[in-house]
């Protein structure tokens, strides 16, 4: 399965021998393919790793930043981003409102998709419709379309349910594929991430219109994508190959970037940002980014399903979540998990976000206060709950996720840390198997929006509250997200984003954590345009000999 091997022997030779590894060796075997990753390689190609892979090929299965990042070198939206993160045409030239509830969008003439054939209207119609239908992770994108029309070979409209200033924001992450080429890999649908099982060749192969294609797929070992000759635009790049190794270990990945077998990784470390950069031929290169990380808690189910509770659900009682959240040291986590690398959160969204409100804090770090709030809740003693964390998708997550149990055995609650790669939690906790977990978010749209359908409105099995796992529900908030939806003045929406938000935040919905810092490690001879969502566009990527 490793570059190295596939050079050596056949690929039954080569299964049979990695099945016999343990998986100290297939680590070490991870790393021996590194040197071996390119002895054919030109001053074109960039190696690239990353703490995890894409959990499928299907741009429609999961709205992940890993997967939609890499996924966006070879798929195209209608509606793209320039590098400030400003709205650019992308498969659609341009586009208009024609009626309160109607926007016409001019397609781009003469794009093919990666297997020859032309992009049309017909596929964009069926890409948007796939993306609403059962199993897509990007619903909350899609939800308020009630309908898609084919106009003409160039061009479609789309239909609200109501006014939707905000639709263009709302697609960038919504790639189009081919109709028919989907069809031809039994995927009309797309697969669904809470199965966590492969169900359609469309989450092994990919037939996009962009600037990469993928050349060779082995799941969790490496991608290889090479520069699409029949791109429609400049490619402003010079790289022809960029290899995507998954290295879980971060040892192992600041060693690869140290030593010259890969050319850019993320993320780096907080503790080794130092080291990078006083390392000969590489850099740390950092920003802010969007994502805010938090804790949601199963306020749903009469009964949590792991916890020692039983007939009851602590999580329904807004003392025991502020218990929690009062319990919870972030100036510590920041200090001692994060290295700094970390702004503590009041809210599911922060600064470089619509609607972000400075002003509004957090709730004080006070363990009297969380021990009177458990006694007042009939939980003096505390409980036993189990807490799911990924530990090879954000920053120090398992870390963060200790120092939570730890935190929370200062109120009696006994935490059972259950860490797992994101290939198994993230089906997990999408199927809501879960009564308390870590996630992260970043806003699509940048706009509060995103955030407040996905996370805090009731779920409705249509889009919103999709990514709501813990079933927090507050009929006023999901009117105001609503209206928020379709307010077209900004002063009186950014109200209505406040209020929204405050609500969520007086009744704890979720327990905000910290926004975390981006670093990437990067030779000196690579040049790379960071963005703020977290995406690695190899589009803007170049390597100098």
């Amino acid at each position: 399965m490793t570059a190295g091997l596939h050079a050596a022997r056949s690929p039954g030779t080569a299964r049979a021998l990695l099945l016999s590894l343990s998986p100290r060796c297939l680590l070490a075997t991870a790393l021996i393919a590194l040197l071996a990753i390119h002895s054919i390689a030109t001053a074109q190609t960039i190696r690239v790793a990353n703490r995890g892979d894409a959990l499928s090929l299907d741009p429609h299965s999961l709205d992940e930043t890993v997967q939609l990042s890499l996924l966006g070198n070879v798929y195209e939206p209608l509606v793209g981003r320039n590098k400030d993160l400003s709205l650019a045409p992308a498969l659609a030239t341009a586009w208009r409102q024609t009626a309160p509830t109607v926007w016409l969008f001019e397609l781009r003439r003469g794009v093919r998709f990666h297997d020859g054939s032309p992009f049309t209207a017909d596929d964009a119609v069926f890409s948007l419709q796939r993306a609403q239908s059962e199993g897509s992770g990007l619903r909350s994108y899609t939800r308020a379309i009630k309908a898609v029309r084919k106009l003409g070979d160039s061009s479609i409209e789309i239909e609200t349910a109501e006014p939707l200033p905000i639709l263009p924001d709302m697609l960038p992450s919504v790639y189009m594929m081919s109709r028919r080429w989907c069809e031809a890999q039994g995927a009309r649908m797309p697969a669904d991430a809470r199965s966590g099982a492969a169900q359609s060749g469309a989450q092994v192969r990919a037939n996009g219109t962009g600037p990469f294609r993928v050349s060779e797929r082995q799941p969790g070992v490496r991608t290889v994508f090479v520069r699409n000759p029949d791109y429609w635009a400049p490619i402003e790049g010079n790289a022809a190959e960029v290899v995507f190794t998954p290295i879980a270990s971060d040892a192992d990945r600041v060693a690869a970037l140290l030593s010259g077998q890969v050319d850019v990784m993320e993320p780096v470390p907080v503790q080794d940002i130092a080291r990078v950069n006083a390392h000969a031929g590489t850099r740390a290169v950092t920003g802010p980014e969007l994502r805010t990380l938090f804790l949601g808690m199963d306020q749903q189910r009469s009964e949590p399903l792991y916890s020692s509770v039983s007939g009851r659900n602590p999580f329904k009682d807004v003392r025991v979540r502020r218990a929690f959240y009062q319990a919870i040291d972030i100036e510590g986590i920041r200090k001692n998990v994060m290295r700094g690398a970390s702004e503590p959160a009041a809210l599911l969204v922060g600064p470089g976000v619509n609607g972000f409100q400075a002003d509004m804090q957090r709730l004080p770090y006070d363990l009297a206060a969380a021990r009177r709030l458990m006694a007042e809740a009939g939980y003096p003693k505390g409980f036993e709950v189990t807490l799911n964390c990924p530990d090879d998708r954000y920053v120090n997550d398992a870390q963060i996720c200790q120092a939570v149990a730890s935190n929370l055995s200062h109120i009696q609650v006994k935490v059972r840390l259950q860490l797992e790669g994101k290939r198994s939690y993230f089906p997990k906790v999408l199927r809501r198997d879960t009564s308390f977990y870590l996630l992260g978010w970043t806003p699509a749209t940048y706009d509060a929006e995103d955030a407040l359908n996905a996370l805090v409105a009731c779920p409705d099995g249509k889009g919103a509250g999709q990514y709501n796992l813990g079933g927090y529900c507050n009929p006023r908030a999901d009117a105001l997200i609503r209206r928020i939806a379709t307010e077209p003045d900004k002063s009186r929406r950014n109200a209505l984003i406040r209020e929204a938000l405050q609500i969520h935040a007086d009744e704890v919905g979720h327990i905000p954590l910290h926004q975390q810092a981006l670093a990437w490690g990067v030779s000196d001879k690579i040049r790379v345009v960071q963005l703020a969502d977290g995406f690695m566009p190899f589009k803007w990527m170049s390597i100098s000999p």
